[in-house]
């Protein structure tokens, strides 16, 4: 199997992005490395905003991206698959986690997170180990971290 095959392939959601820069920059990280990208709606910007449009340049390619219009709707769809939350309120580190070919990621609205509801659906909550006087990574570069991992894990070649 190569990395062109869209089957058993990581893929990385944002629920509810609201910076552009972030979800242009992570949509190129996902077509650079053959992850599948799925946003949760709404998003707090436009397709069309020129923050998105010069961060993405000609990376954006929408049959790479599933866009669901609502978190139900999107958990609805993945009942028979394994979903990772990756949120700063987890206890264990991404670093003691196996990740699986097809696991989805799922990252949090900056400037909120996700909301309880979501924490307790998803059962495996992991986080990116930051210094105690810190609050957060870039979501752009959490993606990368953590889908680097789950590359290197899962031996994507």
């Amino acid at each position: 199997m190569t990395h062109n095959s869209t089957n058993h392939r990581p893929k990385i959601a944002l629920f509810e992005p609201d910076i552009p820069q972030n979800t242009a920059a992570i949509i190129r990280s996902c077509a650079c490395l053959g992850a599948k990208l799925e946003i949760i709606e709404p998003c707090g910007f436009l397709l069309s905003d020129k923050r998105f449009k010069r961060v993405v340049m000609d990376y954006m390619d929408e049959k790479d991206i599933n866009f669901y219009q609502s978190a139900d709707i999107f958990f609805s769809k993945k009942q028979n698959e394994r979903i990772i939350l990756m949120t700063t309120k987890a206890s264990v580190s991404y670093a003691n986690f196996k990740f699986e070919k097809n696991d989805t990621i799922l990252f949090g609205r900056e400037s909120a997170g996700v909301p309880n509801k979501i924490h307790n659906i998803v059962k495996n909550r992991l986080k990116i180990p930051i210094q105690d006087n810190k609050r957060s990574l870039n979501l752009a570069s959490s993606v990368a971290i953590i889908l680097a991992e789950c590359l290197k894990q899962t031996k994507w070649t």
